[in-house]
């Protein structure tokens, strides 16, 4: 059962200003070393069993820097998903599942935001893989 990742990207830049701003924003920042947030949590879903490649969600002002950003660090996307507006995340969440969904009706979505720090990550035992093997059993 393959994994997709879903990276939600949006955010106004305002929690961090001046740092942070509007075309700018905290996860197209590199604040806790030498990559930026979106490159680093793109970067977790390497060396997980069954990842698929990611689909971004981000605000159309980012489009370019978030493109830019995913090749630097050599990651192609299932896409890129532009929020006309910012509307938080369910209905991001929503439009990315049902895309997932009409490409793949087993589809099991991973969400991600892309401007959570998360320190000592091992991907050799990923809490979310191994509740993915838990969901067919379930009956969800």
């Amino acid at each position: 059962m393959p994994l997709h990742p879903v990276i939600l990207s949006g955010g106004s830049g305002t929690r961090l200003w001046p740092l942070s701003r509007a075309a700018l924003p905290k996860q197209l920042l590199p604040l806790a070393g030498p990559r930026t947030m979106l490159q680093e949590t793109v970067l977790r879903l390497h060396g997980i069993a069954g990842i698929g490649a990611p689909l971004v969600v981000c605000n159309n002002d980012h489009r370019f820097l978030i493109a830019e950003q995913l090749r630097e660090i050599g990651v192609e996307p299932l896409g890129i998903f532009l929020e006309p507006m910012g509307r938080n995340t369910a209905p991001a969440a929503a439009v990315a599942a049902l895309t997932l969904l009409k490409r793949d009706p087993e589809a099991v979505m991973l969400l991600l935001p892309a401007d959570h720090l998360i320190d000592e990550y091992r991907p050799s035992t990923p809490p979310s893989r191994r509740a993915c093997g838990r969901w067919p059993r379930a009956g969800w």
